[in-house]
């Protein structure tokens, strides 16, 4: 059985990104001058599992299955036109599918991955409370 390129290129992607997740970049101001790593890294975890506590969405994961469903949707009709146009709609239609679920699940596991802005403002408040300056997220 062949494995189509879509699929190879989407845990490729996954592979080298699934990891990733953002954090506060801190201005160096007199309070990150002042202070070892260690209690920055405490004041940014505090900041950041408060802002899981009250601002989290727990629909993401929902998002993340129908944005897999309404892939495979468009691609089921993407792959069954072309299949008509190359001679098999049943096989450009599964095709299509695959890899329209497949794109269509990445696109949502990596949106899932950034932070929501009020979870960003979040931190970055809780933060700036303790004398820091977010100037951006990574």
């Amino acid at each position: 059985m062949r494995v189509p390129a879509v699929a190879i290129l989407v845990a490729a992607s996954l592979a080298t990104t699934a990891c990733r997740s953002y954090e506060p970049v801190l201005y160096p101001n007199k309070k990150l001058e002042h202070v070892y790593q260690d209690e920055v890294d405490r004041d940014i975890a505090f900041c950041e599992a408060n802002a899981k506590e009250y601002v989290e969405n727990p629909s993401r994961a929902r998002r993340a299955a129908g944005d897999a469903t309404e892939g495979a949707v468009v691609g089921g009709a993407t792959g069954a036109a072309a299949g008509a146009v190359l001679g098999s709609v049943g096989r450009g239609a599964g095709a299509g599918a695959a890899a329209g679920a497949a794109g269509g699940l990445a696109r949502g596991i990596f949106t899932s991955r950034d932070p929501s802005p009020t979870y960003k403002r979040f931190v970055e408040r809780c933060l700036s409370e303790r004398g820091y300056e977010v100037i951006g997220w990574e």
